[in-house]
Formats: C-alpha cells, sequence, structure tokens
C-alpha cells in the first residue's frame, strides 16, 4: 500500500470547548476553578474509523499522539508543539501505533495493535525517523495486540497484549501483561486480567495499575458466539524487588456496568488518571491510590462550535516544564488540554524544559 502525506489543521484561535456540563469538572484541590479543556488538533486526514490515542510528553516538551482509523491504513504519529501551537505529522505509516511514551535516550516507544498493524513493540529515533523492532513475540508466538505502556526506573518497558478487533491469527492463548528486560528478553508478568489496557507504575515502583476494559467484542474466532461484556476494573499489582508481581491484585475501582478506564497517568501525588469511557459520566477521572475519588474532569459535551462529537476520552498525559501541570487528553478524534493545580509524575529522565 502507498504512503499517502496528509495536511494537519489546527484551529489557531484555539476554541475553548468541553467540560460545559452543568456540573462542570469537580475536585477543587486538582482543577482550577473555571478551568476548561481547550481544543488543540480535530484529525483533518482522510482515514475512517478509530480514534485518537497515545498521548505521551517528549525531552522537548512536545506531545506525540496517535491517530488510529480501522481497516488497512496504517495510521498517524502527530507531534503538537505548546510554543508553536502547531500540529505535524511526524509519520502517516505508523502501524497502528496505540499507546506511546519515550525512553531514557529520548527514544520514541510505540505499541503496535493489530488489524494491519505491526503487532509489536516498536522504537523510533525521532531524529531519523528510523524504526526497529523492540520486540514482537514471547516464547515464539506473536503478540495478540500491543496496547499501553509504562517505563520503570530501570527502564524495563511494561506492557499490555490484549486484543480487540483485527482478523489475524492469534497465536498467543492469554492476554497478558508482559515486561521487556533491558537485555531485549520478554517475560510475562500476569495473565490475572481479562483484557488488559491502561497501564501505570506508581512513583515508590511498588505498585503496578492495570486497567481491565472488557468490551465483549472480539473478532479473534469468526465462528464463536459474540463474547459477553467482561470486567472494569483497575487492579493494583503489588512489585517484587525484581518489579514482578508479588501478591493478589487488590481492585482500586470498579465500574461496574458502564465502559471503564482506557488509559491512564500519574500525578506527582499518586493519585491515577483514568479516561473514563462510560456513557453515563465519560472524562478524566482522578483517584487516590485508594481507590477515592478525588476529581473528574467531564468530556462529553462541547461549547457551541466545538467539534467533539461524542466526547469519549482515551488517554492523557501531563506536560514537562512550564506545562507540568497541563494535562493532555486525547478524545474521539481530537487532543486537548487542561491546566490543573498539580503536577504529573513522570519518570526522571524527562527533563524539564524553559519556554
Amino acid at each position: 500500500m502507498s504512503r499517502r502525506h496528509f495536511a494537519v489543521s489546527m484551529p489557531l484561535s484555539i476554541a475553548l470547548i468541553a467540560s460545559a456540563l452543568a456540573a462542570g469538572p469537580t475536585g477543587e484541590s486538582i482543577v482550577p476553578e473555571g478551568a476548561k479543556l481547550e481544543l488543540l488538533y480535530t484529525r483533518t486526514a482522510d482515514i475512517e474509523g478509530g480514534l485518537t490515542e497515545g498521548a505521551a510528553v517528549a525531552p522537548d516538551g512536545s506531545i506525540y499522539f496517535t491517530d488510529i482509523p480501522l481497516g488497512e491504513p496504517s495510521g498517524l504519529i502527530v507531534r503538537f508543539d505548546p510554543t508553536t501551537m502547531k500540529n505535524s505529522i511526524f509519520t502517516d505509516d505508523s502501524r497502528k501505533a496505540n499507546g506511546l511514551m519515550f525512553d531514557a535516550k529520548g527514544r520514541l516507544l510505540a505499541c503496535e495493535g493489530s488489524d494491519h498493524g505491526g503487532q509489536c513493540i516498536s522504537r523510533w529515533d525521532v531524529k531519523t525517523r528510523k524504526r526497529e523492532v523492540v520486540a514482537d513475540k514471547y516464547m515464539g508466538k506473536r503478540f495478540n495486540a500491543p496496547n499501553d505502556l509504562a517505563i520503570d526506573l530501570k527502564g524495563r518497558i511494561y506492557f499490555t497484549d490484549p486484543r480487540y478487533l483485527g482478523d489475524e491469527p492469534r497465536e498467543l492463548e492469554q492476554r497478558a501483561v508482559y515486561r521487556i528486560e533491558t537485555n531485549g528478553d520478554v517475560v510475562e508478568v500476569t495473565h490475572d486480567v481479562e483484557k488488559p489496557n491502561g497501564i501505570a507504575i506508581s512513583p515508590d515502583q511498588k505498585t503496578l495499575y492495570v486497567g481491565d476494559h472488557n468490551n465483549g467484542t472480539d473478532r479473534i474466532d469468526p465462528n464463536a458466539p459474540p463474547p459477553e461484556k467482561g470486567a472494569m476494573t483497575i487492579y493494583a499489582f503489588p512489585l517484587g524487588a525484581d518489579g514482578l508481581v508479588a501478591g493478589a491484585p487488590k481492585t482500586v475501582y470498579d465500574f461496574g456496568t458502564e465502559n471503564g478506564c482506557d488509559g491512564m497517568c500519574l500525578d506527582v501525588e499518586g493519585n491515577l488518571y483514568l479516561t473514563s469511557r462510560g456513557s453515563k459520566r465519560p472524562g478524566v477521572l482522578v483517584i487516590s491510590p485508594e481507590g477515592k475519588e478525588v476529581a473528574h474532569i467531564p468530556t462529553n459535551e462541547a461549547e457551541p462550535g466545538g467539534k467533539l462529537a461524542e466526547g469519549l476520552p482515551s488517554n492523557c498525559d501531563f506536560g514537562i516544564g512550564k506545562e507540568s501541570n497541563m494535562l493532555y487528553v486525547t478524545i474521539d478524534k481530537s487532543l486537548c488540554r487542561i491546566r490543573l493545580k498539580v503536577d504529573g509524575w513522570h519518570i526522571p529522565w524527562a527533563k524539564s524544559v524553559e519556554r
């Protein structure tokens, strides 16, 4: 398939959009009075379906995120520059990249999914735009569809491997969480999650948070009956000194029958920011490590003229430097941001930048 080049338009007037719910955001310790989501990007490329995903801050303070279509089109990785307020296409051949994160050497790691995607963890040199595969198999079998990732202080890559769509033959029996060692070896961390999605590691490195988002959709076996909707839960797995699971998981938050969390991130106080996709209350749900709600930023309504059709968030990350308290959120096919009262937590090599 030939590669296509797309132009990206960004409304320079920067309309203030979502959070027009009557109640507005909650959590005065987190959200400043009057704070609103600001629209930064909405898809203009001639691709259909899918969503934006994978917001990740780069060492220079820019935000990289993915724009994932359905079907054969490969998908985009887009870069937003807070200094110029402009978007640019980093690549139009992302191989269905989903979750993103930068490593200690400033390289962009990507979870490439299924449905004509790479089904691997890849790594990009952002200067040369050269891509390489970090890992695509566990015990000789191809991953299902890597979804999201986190990196610990030792540089080891934890990632979730569910499967939501795609006709590729499935080789692994389990949907699991894996870790790529610094030497490239892959170990299984846990498969005690129905469909692992968002993932994060606590600042003290003692807890692995995993979002179970079993929406019931499954195109792995076309002859099997549709699976029923399952767990919509946030689990906290205790980690031992070796960084592997060292005990039974604790349920931190249960969304019940509503759709649960997609991606997540953390602030310096250890609070979890969950992109909640439930139809009754879509938004960024902020909970304490104990599971208590401390704030909620609604995303399902826009001001008149806003471009968010449904307002379902998918992922989030904080900026760095002067934007350390700026939360970036991918919503539907857009990228938005909102300034908060707290700073985001990043691994130490996310250096502060001056702007």
